[in-house]
């Protein structure tokens, strides 16, 4: 398969067909292959790009580093306080300066509305490395990585455990209606403080789209029905990056029933995996986690630390394996 996506943004996969992000995932996989056998392919050669960062990050930082450079690229990382974006400059402003020197443009940031933006005024592909709203190249790693586990994954089931939305839950939601997998959130549905939902635009795109493809969205706060005939159990921090510290106390109340534990593993298809895109509080061992268990008494957040340390686990595969969507997407569209 081959299509052109040259020129194209990757802002959200939304905006992508079930054939594309085929494409993305294929050529996903033959960089991969690439890279584990040594063999060069410096394909973008000459060219290069600038990494906006207004959230801090290991993978997406590394991930757009390292595939740039295997790729053959140039590549300029500018931190929150590294350029005058959004303070002395307009995001429109810095846009059309970064276009005007780099083929590409990765941003990662709060508002949606900051990546749309840069795609319209910079004149050079623009990729969004994450928003509140969406993680479009996160969710290509987990799609990856479950193919490598399962093989073809339409008819697949997979459920997300805690907060209904966040970046990471409303990409998955997409890319499973997009390719015909069988997508469940699971969790509170009530009015409660820090409780988030989906939008309901968005919802109802999915559940036309997975309409299409023969596959269905599923909203429950049943653990039992959630997790059952269920091939992937995945999960996310419960308070996201940039939101107040303060809703530790109301989350943890939500959210503890949801934890992914042996017992939830267990209620899941035979040889179900555990999948997280990180970082993740599963034990004491970071700063946030030690607060947290001396303020809280949980010593455990989203999932168990006998579940994060499981044969089960998937979760370091689809950090790898954010390198390689990665360069897949920054190869289609600069080629």
């Amino acid at each position: 398969m081959s299509l052109n996506l040259s020129g194209r943004h990757f802002l959200k996969l939304l905006d992508f067909t079930t054939e594309e992000i085929e494409y993305l995932l294929q050529l996903s996989a033959d960089f991969k292959a690439l890279k584990r056998t040594g063999t060069p392919h410096r394909y973008l050669e000459g060219k290069n790009i600038v990494l906006l960062f207004e959230k801090t990050s290991t993978r997406t930082r590394c991930a757009f580093e390292v595939g740039a450079m295997d790729l053959g690229m140039g590549v300029t990382y500018l931190d929150p306080g590294s350029s005058q974006m959004g303070k002395k400059e307009s995001i429109e402003d810095t846009a059309r300066v970064l276009g005007r020197m780099y083929d590409g443009i990765e941003y990662r940031g709060s508002d949606q509305e900051i990546v749309e933006e840069l795609a319209e005024k910079a004149g050079v592909p623009v990729w969004n490395g994450l928003t509140n709203e969406f993680h479009p190249t996160q969710a290509l790693a987990d799609i990856l990585t479950m193919r490598e586990e399962f093989g073809d994954t339409k008819g697949m089931k997979l459920t997300y455990l805690g907060k209904e939305q966040g970046n990471v839950s409303d990409s998955l939601l997409v890319i499973c209606a997009k390719l015909g997998i069988n997508f469940c959130s699971c969790g509170p549905k009530g009015d409660v403080e820090g409780a988030t939902h989906f939008d309901p635009e968005v919802l109802a795109e999915c559940q036309r789209i997975a309409a299409e493809n023969g596959c269905t969205i599923q909203l429950t706060e049943d653990i039992d029905e959630g997790v059952r005939d269920a091939d992937v159990i995945y999960t996310d921090v419960w308070v996201g990056m940039g939101q107040s510290e303060d809703l530790w106390k109301s989350r943890i109340k939500l959210l503890s029933p949801y934890r992914v534990t042996p017992e939830v593993m267990a209620k899941a298809n035979p040889g179900a995996i555990f999948m997280h895109c990180l970082p993740s509080f599963h034990d004491t061992n970071t700063t946030i986690g030690a607060e947290i268990a001396e303020k809280f008494g949980v010593t455990e957040m989203e999932v168990s630390d006998e579940v994060f340390e499981s044969k089960q686990t998937r979760v370091f595969q689809e950090a790898e394996n954010r390198m390689h969507t990665i360069k897949a997407v920054m190869y289609a569209t600069l080629k």
